[in-house]
């Protein structure tokens, strides 16, 4: 049996879990998230919880069994609490801004770059150097971040860039000055 699999998930007050077909809506005051999930799972909602069971002990089930429940929490801890990802911007005039519908960045290209903001997600620039990503689908929120700091990824050599709050870049050490043959005496 799937350790994380067979748990039940509680639902908290204030959400409401509907299951049709393959088909989980969970939906709260905030928002509302529904997912098509494997025809094999069987998910059901009994005494203020989602039970996920598989049919049988193949490979395959065992592990869609874990994923199916953990994909449930997901949701149900999205709408309820909501997910949220912070990025700051490090480098000399490297700096963000809300612009409308978009977020614009300057990050050290000639020109300032774009990034339309997806339904669903709100994008928060709290100080120039910072950007907080928030939504209810954990993998929206994730996709969002990594587009973002896809922009200006940050490099080795001086740390400039868009990095996930708390991230440490390992640096290398740059090219040292050459004594052979070649440099200039």
């Amino acid at each position: 049996m799937s350790r994380i699999g067979k748990l039940p998930v509680k639902i908290p007050t204030g959400v409401t879990v509907t299951v049709s077909e393959h088909t989980v809506s969970v939906k709260s005051g905030k928002s509302e998230l529904t997912r098509v999930l494997n025809s094999a799972m069987r998910v059901s909602v009994k005494d203020g919880s989602v039970l996920v069971e598989r049919p049988s002990e193949s490979k395959e089930h065992r592990s869609l069994h874990g994923l199916t429940r953990t994909l449930v929490w997901n949701m149900i801890e999205g709408v309820s609490k909501g997910y949220e990802k912070q990025l700051e911007l490090v480098g000399v005039g490297y700096r963000a801004s809300r612009q409308g519908e978009a977020l614009v960045l300057n990050v050290g290209y000639s020109h300032p770059v774009r990034y339309p903001v997806p339904a669903g997600i709100t994008i928060d620039v709290p100080e120039p150097t910072r950007i907080n990503i928030k939504g209810a689908s954990k993998e929206d929120v994730g996709q969002v971040a990594a587009e973002v700091r896809k922009i200006r990824p940050p490099e080795p050599y001086k740390g400039k860039g868009i990095l996930y709050r708390g991230e440490r870049v390992r640096r290398k050490a740059g090219k040292t000055g050459k004594t052979g043959a070649g440099a200039a005496k």
